[in-house]
């Protein structure tokens, strides 16, 4: 059956629809990861989103429940030039056409993958819609449709949940975390406790945390202005590590600013340059928004990180306290492990 994707700007594209039959309207991003589409559709960082996948095939490895980054994705669509039925993995449990069957995400299969990256690239992040039936009135949809506050809800478990380890206790606040970062942190034998990223300060304080972890989320950072304050107090009193939309948030606590990129950066082996020791390190990436270089200067920040691409600002350190954060993430999975050491110094700083 046909199927179209329909920008803002009334250009449309043509393919063959696959996943759920729904029609939706999100806002269009690339991914440049060759493999770990199922980590990436279950990326709460993607929610609200349609997800063009630059690689030419996906689906061939399946898909297994133990690989989800979250209970429930909340991406808005898939693009794909091709994707396969027949799976090679003995872990499989289902093809990627049943599982976003199941989980009502529509797709388009045999679409020009790469012209539509290329129109993102040049025109910046643009949303679109996912549609059976060309429409007249449909330009207008997109062009009104706004990613609301109860869409960003979904993301954030609204009761805490907790992870037993031999170790210090980690409270991670949520923002939209993956699985993996918890995942790095009990290897490291800590006991984790993840709670809403709008936690009081009062309750933080009552779980007696030895150190806090800001996750990675989705949007618009300045959407969480009102747990600046709480983020704050608490670098004040323990070590802290913020990933992705933790990074942003840490950076704004301390007066900095961010902005929305053109297009953003998504995607596996981005070059991040560490400022102390010229090292580079391969990242997995995947936000729309940054954290404004200058506006680090006035605040009590340094930056320890940069991306080589477009000379981002991709890591900080605070001069007084405990606490730093990067853009990307090293919890990667699939993915480069370059970055996964950082786990090691926020171990450190916990036990020291």
């Amino acid at each position: 059956m046909k199927r179209y994707l329909v920008f803002e700007d009334g250009t449309y594209f043509e393919g063959t629809a696959f996943g759920s039959d729904t029609e939706t309207i999100g806002e269009l991003v690339f991914t440049t990861g060759m493999s770990g589409y199922q980590e990436t559709i279950t990326d709460q960082s993607y929610n609200g989103q349609i997800i063009n996948f630059c690689t030419p095939m996906i689906g061939n490895y399946g898909v297994a429940e133990k690989f989800n980054e979250s209970q429930k994705p909340t991406i808005k669509g898939v693009l794909a030039r091709e994707i396969t039925d027949v799976t090679g993995n003995y872990q499989s449990e289902m093809t990627i056409d049943e599982f976003l069957k199941q989980e009502n995400v529509p797709g388009i299969r045999r679409i020009d993958t790469r012209a539509i990256t290329l129109k993102i690239r040049k025109a910046g992040s643009l949303k679109a819609a996912i549609v059976d039936d060309l429409d007249s009135g449909l330009v207008d949809q997109i062009s009104t449709w706004k990613l609301d506050d109860n869409q960003l809800q979904k993301s954030i478990n609204p009761t805490p949940k907790s992870f037993s380890g031999s170790g210090k206790h980690v409270v991670v606040l949520d923002f939209g975390y993956k699985e993996s970062i918890v995942s790095e942190l009990t290897k490291r034998c800590l006991k984790v406790t993840v709670v809403p990223g709008n936690t009081s300060l009062e309750e933080i304080e009552n779980l007696k945390p030895d150190g806090i972890m800001l996750s990675n989320g989705p949007g618009d950072p300045t959407r969480h202005m009102d747990v600046l304050p709480n983020i704050v107090a608490l670098e004040k009193c323990y070590p802290v590590f913020g990933i992705c939309m933790g990074h942003q948030l840490l950076c704004l606590a301390n007066g900095a600013k961010t902005f929305k990129m053109k297009f953003g950066h998504r995607g596996f082996n981005h070059p991040v340059k560490d400022l102390a020791t010229g090292q580079i390190y391969f990242t997995s990436q995947n936000h729309g928004y940054a954290v404004d270089e200058k506006s680090v200067e006035q605040t009590d920040l340094k930056i320890t990180q940069i991306e080589l691409n477009d000379q981002t600002v991709e890591g900080v350190e605070h001069n007084k306290y405990q606490a730093f954060s990067v853009q990307f993430h090293p919890d990667a999975k699939p993915g480069p492990h370059d970055a996964d050491f950082l786990f090691n110094k926020f171990w450190d700083m916990i036990n020291k």
